[in-house]
């Protein structure tokens, strides 16, 4: 590897990393730790965070058997524990390095079930597109029947707003998009006869043919199912907590709704684990609701060190040491 290509993977992984880490700074920064350290060694009930533990394992395990229907209709059965294990795993990968999770466990797929990667991409990608309009419906449902949290929300972070309109204005985003797809069209028509082109319309057919499975797929109204549970199972991994705390206790499941839609809004952001910008999106949603900067803090600090840190990355790992042991055969 070169030192070009070795530095860039560097600075793909810690550059995130560390505005993620800075975010969990600045947030904590000015915290009574003492205070917020009592709330977690004494205010916490552990016992029901770790409930909550299986309704998110639980969800995962669901998201497995969904891509499994996904990648049967491009006219392979895969087994069903392999996807499941796949999944678990790619989460665990996904805390170290952002989005690369989703690359290995198409990987590892191809790899023990003899499914074209690129044809996975395609299932991946459906996968994806699910969770975009489910986050979306949620994000759509909350504001339309919440809308004076939004407009409360959005008063007391004007930095929002200002980014997006800041995003959607500027002159070179359009000229980046025109060039952009001037190249491809060129590279399409004019240079197609090349192998290097010819190789990249075939993975994109590829990739079609998966995003094709979804209308291929015998079992749809499983699908639907299945998706219900993941995110069924997400919403009471998540809001279980709420009873883990007093001060969030009487909050109620609509509030809850909104705090678990704003960190789901959050998670899609490439920082590893959505560290950082989930503790954000959770702190400063709880203090609209009442919930003081420390116990929202301390709330945000024990549910993501527990889920994500320490559920997540653990059965992951067990799944990534599990798929060469009942594949070994393979």
């Amino acid at each position: 590897m070169s030192l070009k290509t070795f530095l860039r993977k560097v600075i793909r992984i810690v550059l995130p990393l560390g505005l993620g880490c800075l975010l969990l700074w600045y947030l904590y920064q000015d915290q009574d730790l003492s205070q917020m350290m009592t709330t977690v060694k004494t205010g916490v009930r552990y016992d029901i965070i770790f409930l909550s533990l299986l309704f998110g394992l639980g969800a995962n395990i669901a998201r497995g058997f969904r891509w499994g229907l996904l990648i049967d209709s491009l006219g392979k059965r895969v087994g069903r524990l392999n996807t499941v294990l796949a999944v678990l795993g790619s989460y665990a990968i996904n805390m170290a390095l952002p989005r690369v999770g989703e690359i290995w466990r198409c990987g590892i797929i191809s790899k023990y079930e003899k499914v074209s990667f690129s044809k996975l991409l395609g299932t991946l990608f459906i996968d994806r597109v699910m969770d975009t309009l489910i986050v979306g419906l949620l994000t759509l449902c909350v504001a339309v029947f919440n809308i004076s949290f939004f407009n409360r929300y959005f008063s007391e972070h004007p930095e929002f707003l200002t980014g997006f309109s800041a995003f959607f204005s500027s002159v070179w985003i359009y000229a980046a998009l025109i060039v952009a797809g001037s190249c491809l069209w060129l590279m399409f028509t004019r240079l197609s006869h090349l192998s290097f082109v010819q190789k990249i319309k075939q993975l994109l057919l590829n990739v079609w043919e998966g995003i094709k499975s979804l209308w291929k797929m015998k079992h749809k109204v499983r699908f639907i199912l299945q998706t219900a549970m993941i995110w069924g199972g997400y919403f009471l991994y998540f809001y279980i907590t709420f009873y883990a705390f007093d001060f969030t206790r009487d909050l109620g499941p609509r509030i809850g709704l909104i705090v678990f839609t704003m960190s789901s809004i959050a998670v899609a952001v490439p920082v590893q684990g959505g560290i950082g910008v989930w503790h954000f999106a959770v702190i400063s949603t709880l203090i609209c609701f009442g919930v003081s900067e420390s116990d929202a803090s301390a709330f945000a600090l024990v549910v993501y060190t527990v889920q994500s840190v320490l559920w997540i990355v653990s059965t992951g790992i067990i799944s990534i040491l599990t798929l060469p042991v009942i594949n070994r055969g393979k």
